[in-house]
Formats: structure tokens, sequence, C-alpha cells
């Protein structure tokens, strides 16, 4: 989601049939005066929340990331119910449980926060912290052992890696999606047409706005030319009689 150029500079309108949102990304926004037309005062949130996802004013997603990781930890204490040394579960069935019930939670809207150039610290911290107390609960290890080494024991990659592996699979899933879909129009590296072309679609950006842009479109945009390479008609390489030549043959 093209998040840090777009949402801070410019407000999005959503339009129902009942009633309008206005959504301003800011510091500090100013409240919206609607006395002169019959209208209450509307004074800025802190928070908006949106289909499960949590925006702040930084477009940090904080917030976003303390409520799933809480709710990821309170699962894996719920999930002591199952078994412990003695008896219950065993460890490959709790590491299957945290992978496919656990993992899911923490990591939903993983898009909005980690593409190129984001500031992760404060989101790795915290998702460092729930898997170890996962980890934990998977092996019935001590709590003052060293996180690398139960991690290794459990067969659980680090966050950081498994967020690298699911966001390169992610960047892939636009091209997978049929031509008119919105995504695939914002992506879009035709020429600008009156009819068809998308006016907020990637490819009309100048270089300053791209390097600008930040998000997990713009890295699935930059991906594409390396993963689905384009070559013109025309060129000199294509032209009858050339072809291919092996310069390190045996």
């Amino acid at each position: 989601m093209m998040v840090s150029l777009s949402l801070r500079t410019n407000p999005l309108t959503f339009l129902t049939p009942n009633f309008s949102v206005v959504i301003m990304f800011s510091l500090n926004p100013p409240p919206l005066d609607l006395s002169p037309i019959g209208g209450p005062i509307l004074r800025p949130k802190d928070l908006w929340r949106y289909l499960g996802f949590i925006f702040d004013r930084k477009l940090s997603f904080h917030k976003h990331i303390d409520f799933y990781a809480n709710k990821a930890i309170s699962t894996v204490k719920c999930m002591k119910l199952l078994g412990n040394l003695s008896r219950g579960i065993n460890p490959l069935q709790k590491r299957l449980l945290y992978r496919c019930c656990i993992l899911p939670i923490v990591l939903y809207g993983f898009q909005l926060w980690y593409y190129n150039k984001a500031p992760l610290s404060y989101h790795m911290k915290i998702l460092d912290k729930m898997q170890r107390r996962a980890a934990i609960w998977i092996l019935g290890a001590f709590k003052s052992s060293p996180s690398e080494g139960i991690e290794a024991i459990t067969g659980i990659i680090p966050i950081k890696f498994h967020l690298q592996k699911i966001a390169k699979r992610s960047q892939i899933r636009p091209f997978k999606l049929p031509i008119n879909h919105i995504l695939r129009s914002l992506m879009d590296d035709l020429p600008p047409s009156s009819t068809t072309s998308n006016p907020h679609k990637i490819g009309s950006l100048t270089n300053r706005q791209r390097t600008l842009t930040k998000g997990h479109l713009t890295d699935s945009y930059n991906k594409s030319h390396g993963i689905f390479p384009s070559f013109s008609p025309i060129s000199i390489e294509f032209a009858p009689g050339n072809h291919i030549i092996d310069n390190f043959s045996d």
C-alpha cells in the first residue's frame, strides 16, 4: 500500500449511503468546524480502525502491532491448557499450532508496515518477545533460556526471516490477479490513456515521486522488473540472423 506519501498529503473521503468520512493523516490535524452549514465540530482521533487495520497519525502502526501481538500472546497462554511436559500434546503438535494459529494472527496486515526502508525496530522487538514466549511454551524450557537456542531446537525460524519469506511471496501475488484488477491497474506500465489509464498508477510517477513513495505495492512494482523482464520487439537483438552465443562452451 502506498501510504507513506499519498495518505500524509491527501485526505481520503469514504462515501456511504448514510454518511461520509474524511480521513486526513497529519501530526496535528485541526478540528473541522461544520457549524456554518448546521453540522457539528469534528474532533480528530488518534487512531482509526478499518477492516482490522489500526492506523495512527504517524502511520507507524505501533498500535496495530501491539494489538495483534497481545492477541497472539493471549492465544499462547490459552494453549497451555492443551499440554505440558508430562501430558497433553507433544512439542511437534505445539509447533504446528503456533505456525497455523498464532503466526497468521500476529502478522495480519504486515504489508502495511513491512516494506523497503521502513523503521522496524519497534515491530521486531514486539514480535521477538511474542515468538520467545511461544518457543518456551513449545519446549517447556526455562524463562531464562536464550531465544536463539530455543528457536533453533524448536525448529522455528527467526521472525525477521519469516517476514522476508512471506513478503517476497506476497510481492508476486499481484501478477497472478486478473488484468482488470485494481492492483494490476496501479502497477501498469502502459502509456497513459484517457479511457483506461489509472491516474494514480505507479508508472505515471516521476523518479523523485517513486523515491519518496514507500510501501509494499511499490516494492512489488520494483520487484517485477527482475522477475518479469520486458523486451522490446524491435530491439536489435531480435533482428534476423542474430542468435545467442555461448562464450563459455566446453
